[in-house]
């Protein structure tokens, strides 16, 4: 009870309720962009057919027709067939690097600027529009090899919007859940995610089984329509969101300014927390970069399953909702290491066993598909413990009266170091021509973040 209270003899206001419909229909904003992660990103999409012999030349592609070739062997690395494959890795890279790069320059002021002027929810919205827009038009992405960067563009694209949207969204977190509820709320939203991507990849495995109902589909035509049923889900999944969740007021703590005038109150609020909150800073830095680290592995795993190690379709999709079962099982079981252990032991635990998974990848991967569904398998039970202990951490390091400023930058460095992993996986397959290198990229900025996590000191505070 605060000085005040005691003072004037009235009780402590009670804890604001937030409808469980509002709760609800924020987390399921997860489930509506999941199958542009799961399927269009990482698993299917740009996995099995943009980065694929399909955007090949037909000389080229034709050296591969019995599909004999494992790219990830020294010898059948350095056929035609594996270089373009490589080089197809590695500008899908640059690609996802430039759209990094925008949302470095974007993500901070757009994100500060709807926080002051309270339109965070539009800027959901508009983001998972144009979200929706760019899987209608990934349909037009037909399988020649002109096509290609019309594809990777549209994928960057979607991926600006996605992430641009995503900063007000987990900006929103402290608006739909209250101190005694944020974990629960934040941890819904990460469940939904998790189920949306295992039944998104499903319907995906189903269709396929079903031979496309007897349709013809080729001119990448299978592909293209997938792109269009993961816009419908995104349309039809937003919708409670739009309805129900409610705007933010704007904070009349902050500042409404320029485009670029938001650079110089950004700067200002990250030195006045390293001067007031220093391993709450450290703790931004450090997680912004291991947390790309986490986006990386995602992001380029699929092409590791489908170039490198050979994966049919199926077997991509198949792993695809392995890790994801996986993923969400080793995330409610770290729930409880967490509170026992604190979330930075979580952190670094789960970082070195990424690390360790992905060498262990790298260096036996001649040893065939079996050492990369070992060493998935234990990589997606670390990823979804880091994920949500970075989100627990950080409200435990949180003081009261920053939580909604806090979480917000949260939501912005995280999206700052967004070029990362991209620039790291083009720039090895680019020096060694071999698209299994990319694995050493993305290992070097986790245990970058692991390095600098390791100097973050931090007390457990117990959440009211």
């Amino acid at each position: 009870m605060s000085e005040t209270t005691k003072q004037s003899g009235t009780a402590p206001e009670p804890e604001r309720q937030v409808p469980g419909k509002v709760v609800r229909s924020w987390a399921l904003w997860d489930w509506a962009t999941q199958p542009f992660n799961s399927v269009i990103l990482t698993f299917v999409w740009v996995s099995l057919y943009l980065v694929s012999d399909a955007f090949l030349p037909d000389e080229v592609a034709a050296q591969n027709a019995d599909g004999s070739l494992t790219c990830a062997t020294s010898a059948d690395a350095s056929t035609e067939y594996c270089r373009g494959l490589a080089d197809l890795s590695a500008d899908y890279g640059w690609i996802t690097f430039v759209a990094g790069l925008l949302v470095l320059v974007l993500a901070p002021v757009l994100g500060q600027q709807a926080d002051a002027r309270g339109n965070k929810k539009r800027w959901v919205v508009g983001g998972t529009a144009a979200l929706a827009l760019v899987q209608f038009a990934l349909f037009f992405v037909y399988s020649e090899p002109t096509y290609f960067w019309f594809g990777a563009i549209l994928i960057a694209l979607g991926s600006v919007a996605s992430e641009i949207a995503g900063v007000s969204y987990n900006a929103m977190l402290i608006e739909v859940s209250t101190k005694k509820t944020v974990g629960r709320v934040s941890g819904l939203g990460w469940g939904l995610g998790y189920i949306g991507g295992i039944i998104a990849l499903v319907l995906v495995v189903l269709v396929t089984q079903l031979n496309w109902f007897g349709m013809d589909v080729s001119d990448g035509l299978a592909y293209r329509l997938i792109a269009v049923g993961a816009a419908i889900w995104t349309v039809i999944f937003a919708v409670p969101f739009v309805l129900n969740v409610p705007e933010a007021p704007a904070r009349h703590d902050r500042p409404k300014v320029g485009f670029f005038r938001s650079y110089v109150v950004l700067a200002h609020d990250l030195r006045a927390l390293f001067k007031t909150h220093r391993p709450t800073f450290w703790f931004l830095i450090a997680s912004a970069v291991y947390r790309d680290g986490l986006a990386g592995i995602f992001a380029f795993g699929g092409i590791i399953a489908a170039v490198s190690f050979g994966f049919s379709a199926n077997e991509v999709m198949i792993f695809g909702i392995a890790l994801n079962l996986v993923a969400g099982v080793a995330t409610i079981i770290a729930g409880r290491l967490d509170d026992r252990f604190g979330p930075r032991a979580v952190i670094i635990s789960a970082l070195v066993i990424l690390l360790v998974s992905m060498l262990f990848i790298f260096f036996l991967r001649e040893e065939g598909k079996l050492i990369f569904w070992i060493g998935g398998i234990v990589l997606s039970a670390a990823v979804g413990p880091a994920q949500a202990s970075s989100r627990s951490m950080l409200t435990h390091m949180t003081p009261d009266n920053m939580q909604g400023e806090i979480f917000g930058l949260y939501a912005t460095t995280g999206r700052v170091m967004s070029f990362l992993s991209p620039w790291m996986w083009a720039a090895f397959i680019g020096w060694f021509g071999a698209t299994h290198f990319g694995i050493i990229g993305i290992a070097i900025v986790v245990a970058i973040g692991l390095t600098l996590m390791l100097f973050v000191k931090a007390k457990r505070t117990p959440v009211a």
